[in-house]
């Protein structure tokens, strides 16, 4: 795989049970790259061992007055340097290129496992690990592969100028055969005490990244209450602790360098003094010794690799963890439920939430739409349905069932009579879009924010009226007078620079440029207006006429526009019915809706009284929605 070629087909399944086997699994799928690197770095390592033995042989010549062997050990110099040029050049080219590609590799599997996992991923690991894991964790990751060919390049040179140096000086390559192997094996116990230092400090930087991400996040509410120094004080101390927890990591990483200068130092004076001691006895030649020193010298090079791995491997260990931990993630999916099981509901009106499960076609059509085995819940296809749930926490895991990423296992959500979990995830992905409580807007301008993929079917000025983005536009015409179009204006990261009602329309208008098959909102106006609030319900039912619409919600302008309404309660549907007939008929939606407390219904008279004022309040109810249609008319009408 060269670099032109990304990104893969297909990355391949990763051993993920832990890092090790991870950066196994990594470097087995490597093997080609690690193998050109692998020759290319004995060229080069070799070439620049050959450069002793070439100098001895040309310092010998020039002793002896042998031109002819003084032209040889030039001619073999130049060899020797040629080599070293071109091994070089292409070991960090093929370097370079397991570097990125093992890095590209380990992004593409995070990229398909966020995917699979939808929004579940971030309530099953903390945000910033899946940042880190991303990012800084992908180099240390993509840095240990490719540094494997060039230790191994680098170890099995050493071998082979040792086994050199013991044929072609027997005294002096004793010496270096044996005091190389020290030198390599000397900072190994100094690693484990390194590596645990390093945890540290990556552990300390993680908590501090959090902190400033939440305080970034938190900034408006923080200057609201004052508590901007407080966190201020907070992240201070949290960066101390990095920075405290960084010295002393760089300290045993200084000492394992100075351990990796010293030892050679003194391998070398040994070499000297002892190859001084042979050459004034006779017993080995002035160009030997000038070999062997030269041997010694030049190895300390590739020995500067045996610290580089033990590095290498001490920062990658724990990315490669973290990204294992992510990687073995699966979605939480019970196939063993049977597809038919689900909880009976009571009575609401005149429409129960009993009956036959979609798996039985009743010839009316019922087949089509959203099954939830779980909660009994079901969706006719091309209508707008509201579901009404007590619990916030509650209608967000309906919501992520129906989107087909569930965070409890469970049977899998059927639409079209058709398990979500059986439905290609792309297919799954595209028949259903589920916009949660809090929505994501990125960085960039109006146009890239609305630039989704999309039927074709929804124009992006229509999505906008719907969802009541007029006002929006002109705050973001007036924030940016030098852009000519409000669609060029550029938003902040998280849509930062907007109010939480302004980020909800937005989010919602990009929902609807979407146009899926099925689209789930939850609580898509909890930060709207009533006014505008009431023109979202009416402009989104417009919109999404045709189509299988469910929304999340507990407000009574949204509740009264939906063809029907699902009580879920308990865990399951306990009523459905129209708005109107649920808030005369079941005490417990109306609790929910109307915000009406168990004090407030027994001090009313109890059942009784409940009974006589439920006309009442329907009708203040009408009253007060017939009001609100008229002002709107009225403002629409002066506008």
């Amino acid at each position: 795989m060269q670099i032109q070629d990304l990104p893969y087909p297909d990355p391949g399944v990763p051993d993920a049970r832990s890092g090790s086997r991870f950066l196994w699994w990594l470097g087995r799928n490597q093997l080609g790259g690690q193998l050109r690197a692998l020759a290319w770095g004995l060229l080069h390592f070799s070439s620049v061992s050959a450069l002793p033995f070439c100098v001895g042989l040309a310092v010998q010549a020039v002793v002896d007055r042998s031109g002819s062997r003084l032209a040889l050990s030039g001619g073999l110099l130049a060899l020797a340097c040629a080599g070293n040029a071109l091994g070089d050049t292409f070991l960090h080219r093929a370097a370079v290129t397991n570097w990125i590609t093992a890095a590209a590799r380990v992004q593409q599997l995070l990229a398909r496992r966020t995917a699979q996992l939808g929004a579940a991923l971030t309530r099953r690991v903390a945000a910033g690990e899946v940042v880190a894991v991303s990012t800084g964790d992908v180099e240390k990751i993509g840095w240990f592969v490719e540094a494997v060919s060039r230790f191994t390049a680098a170890a099995v040179t050493v071998v082979l100028v040792c086994v050199a140096l013991l044929v072609y000086q027997p005294a002096l390559g004793v010496v270096v055969a044996v005091g190389l192997p020290v030198l390599a094996l000397s900072v190994l116990p100094l690693l484990p005490r390194a590596t645990r230092r390093a945890d540290l400090q990556r552990e300390k930087a993680g908590r501090a990244t959090e902190l400033a991400s939440d305080t970034v996040a938190g900034l408006r509410v923080l200057r609201g209450i004052g508590g901007e120094d407080l966190f201020l004080d907070r992240y201070r101390r949290a960066s101390q602790e990095v920075r405290q927890a960084a010295v002393r990591s760089a300290r045993m990483w200084s000492l394992i360098s100075a351990v990796q200068v010293l030892l050679p130092g003194l391998l070398l004076i040994a070499v000297v003094w002892y190859g001084v001691h042979l050459a004034r006895s006779g017993r080995i030649d002035v160009g030997e010794l000038v070999t062997v020193y030269s041997s010694v010298m030049v190895l300390t090079y590739p020995l500067r690799h045996f610290e580089e791995i033990a590095m290498a491997y001490s920062f990658s260990r724990p990315s490669a963890e973290r990204a294992a931990r992510v990687l073995s993630l699966e979605r939480t999916i019970d196939d063993g439920a049977p597809e038919g099981e689900a909880t009976t509901g009571t009575t609401a009106g005149t429409v129960t939430a009993a009956g036959p499960s979609p798996s039985e076609d009743r010839g009316d059509g019922f087949r089509r739409g959203l099954w939830d085995p779980a909660t009994g819940l079901r969706v006719p296809a091309g209508r707008l349905t509201a579901v009404v749930c007590g619990d916030p926490d509650a209608a967000g895991r309906l919501a992520e069932r129906l989107g087909g990423h569930p965070t409890e296992p469970g049977p899998s959500v059927l639409l079209d009579g058709v398990p979500l979990d059986d439905l290609p995830l792309d297919a799954a992905r595209t028949a259903v879009l589920v916009q949660d409580k809090d929505p994501v807007l990125l960085s960039g301008s109006l146009r890239d924010l609305l630039d989704v993929p999309a039927s074709g079917e929804v124009a992006a000025d229509a999505a906008l009226a719907a969802a009541q983005c007029g006002d929006v536009l002109e705050a973001l015409a007036q924030s940016s007078p030098s852009a000519g179009d409000p669609m060029d204006v550029r938003i902040t990261e998280r849509g930062r620079s907007l109010s939480g009602g302004q980020r909800q329309r937005l989010a919602l208008a990009r929902s609807l440029i979407t146009d899926p098959e099925v689209l789930v909102l939850d609580e898509p106006t909890s930060a709207v207006d009533s006014h505008t609030e009431a023109r979202i319900a009416e402009g989104l039912r417009a919109l999404r006429a045709g189509r299988t619409t469910v929304v999340l919600t507990s407000s009574p302008l949204l509740l009264d526009h939906a063809d029907h309404v699902m009580l879920l309660h308990a865990g399951t549907v306990a009523a459905v019915g129209t708005h109107r007939d649920l808030v005369r008929t079941e005490p417990r939606y109306r609790a929910v809706v109307t915000r009406e407390t168990d004090e407030e219904r027994a001090a009313s008279g109890g059942p009784a009284a409940e009974a006589a004022s439920r006309g009442t309040a329907q009708d203040s109810l009408d009253d007060d929605a017939a009001a609100l249609r008229d002002a709107m008319e009225e403002i629409e009408e002066t506008a």
